[in-house]
């Protein structure tokens, strides 16, 4: 069944962590969606695809919260309101 969830948090190290490894990982778990900086030290990424691959991203995300120092980790999940195309993109 698929899903899609929004997840917000605030990142103390931003170097390579959308570029390189949301995207890695969006790849490897065939995630549609989109990350971006929202502010300074804000990041929302939507992610869309079934449940599995959703509940594997989460796992690398909070594995990368102490490397990346993620704080207040929000999620949500949501009805998708637009096509990603089939693609993942990364917006800095």
């Amino acid at each position: 069944m698929n899903q899609c969830i929004r997840i917000t948090f605030y990142i103390g190290e931003i170097k390579g962590f959308l570029d390189n490894f949301v995207q890695k990982y969006a790849r490897k778990f065939d995630l549609q969606g989109v990350a971006h900086l929202m502010a300074e030290n804000q990041v929302r990424i939507v992610v869309c695809s079934n449940s599995e691959n959703i509940d594997n991203f989460i796992d690398k995300i909070y594995e990368a919260s102490a490397k990346y120092k993620l704080d207040d980790i929000q999620m949500e999940s949501f009805v998708r309101e637009k096509d990603f195309r089939g693609v993942f993109r990364v917006v800095m």
